[in-house]
């Protein structure tokens, strides 16, 4: 095994800093980062744009299959893009946030994406940021992550990142988050957890880098464990 090939998967609540980590545990290893989660949001935002009914598994089925999801490679981080037009700046809502949280438990979209994110990850070689990428997309992943922190912190950095303009206040962005973390753990498809066989790491006073740092000495644990050489330009924790 070579850090070139390998599968690594993030899971973690909303706002546990998946997205910022993913993006540098990647360019660390030199690997691609997949957020997973613009997907299911570039879903619910067709939803609202075609007004299709979110709750009718037919009218789902059909979006997903005439809808083309893909990520436009050369950037840093990959823009998601619905029939080849970038849609990154219009799915970062609160609104289709939670609206891509209620579609995630419909099986019929769920049954969708992980085709697809499968499709992605199968020559390996890419860091894939999610809800379920340990426990279902990839079972047999090579390094898997569970990335957690307290409601309260997740809820001061969210807020930081999407209240700019002042419109939520802190308890309320705190109130959708743990809203969310009810209907990403309760449902019955898929429910949020941490796989089995992954490395939880509490990130609620930790930075990124010592995430990272964390990761990356889990990562060539596992390399030299397996008696491989590292990938040129993949460096130890304690390296900059």
């Amino acid at each position: 095994m070579t850090i070139s090939a390998m599968v690594i998967t993030i899971d973690g609540p909303a706002g546990a800093g998946k997205t910022t980590v993913s993006r540098l545990l990647a360019r660390r290893l030199g690997l691609r980062y997949i957020d997973t989660g613009a997907l299911y949001r570039a879903v619910a935002h067709e939803v609202l744009v075609r007004g299709v009914d979110a709750q009718n598994d037919p009218a789902l089925d059909v979006l997903c299959r005439q809808i083309r999801l893909s990520f436009a490679e050369g950037f840093d981080p990959m823009p998601v893009c619905v029939d080849g037009v970038d849609i990154s700046a219009q799915i970062r809502s609160a609104r289709i946030a939670m609206l891509a949280s209620r579609i995630s438990a419909r099986p019929v979209v769920r049954c969708h994406l992980t085709a697809l994110q499968r499709e992605m990850g199968r020559a390996g070689g890419a860091v894939f940021e999610g809800r379920d990428m340990g426990t279902v997309v990839f079972p047999d992943a090579d390094v898997k992550f569970y990335l957690d922190a307290s409601p309260v912190a997740r809820a001061r950095r969210r807020y930081g990142e999407l209240n700019s303009d002042g419109r939520l206040t802190l308890a309320e962005v705190e109130a959708e988050i743990r809203q969310r973390d009810a209907q990403d753990s309760q449902r019955a498809v898929a429910p949020l957890r941490a796989a089995g066989d992954a490395v939880i790491i509490d990130s609620t006073c930790l930075s990124t880098e010592a995430v990272v740092d964390r990761m990356l000495a889990v990562v060539f644990t596992k390399i030299d464990r397996h008696g491989t050489q590292r990938k040129r330009g993949g460096k130890r924790p304690d390296s900059r």
